[in-house]
């Protein structure tokens, strides 16, 4: 942030997430907004492939609560990436109260919709050329 970014990603604590070790969870979250100090967007990446429903559910309650302003599918680098169906049940979660950004295995113009339309308002995608052509 010092040298200039205006834009902050941070995995959640997957272990302490699974072992509902929500108040570790929450103040890792917090710790990092805190040092954003409203310079920076924070973005929590919950890798979305690795969790259940309910830990999904929880991460977005406790990134809201934290004060996050980004919720996101995961960093692309797991086991899976970004569905429609994590996409939409973040949006039922977090509803406007936080952005949702869905990453990984977006590879073309109408996954990309799909995941606009159930509620991403922002897309990661290394092949954002072909989507931005609607290939």
């Amino acid at each position: 942030i010092k040298n200039g970014a205006d834009e902050v990603d941070m995995v959640i604590n997957i272990g302490a997430l699974k072992n509902k070790d929500y108040d570790l969870v929450k103040e890792d979250i917090k710790a990092v907004v805190n040092a954003a100090k409203d310079k920076a967007l924070v973005k929590v990446i919950i890798e979305t492939c690795l969790l259940t429903e309910e830990e999904k559910i929880m991460a977005c309650k406790l990134s809201e609560e934290a004060g996050a302003d980004y919720v996101k599918t995961s960093t692309g680098f797991s086991t899976g990436g970004a569905t429609v169906e994590d996409v939409k049940l973040m949006k039922e979660v977090v509803g406007d109260r936080l952005k949702i950004k869905a990453s990984g295995g977006i590879r073309d113009y109408k996954k990309a919709k799909a995941m606009v339309d159930a509620g991403a308002s922002r897309i990661g995608a290394s092949a954002s050329i072909d989507i931005v052509k609607g290939e």
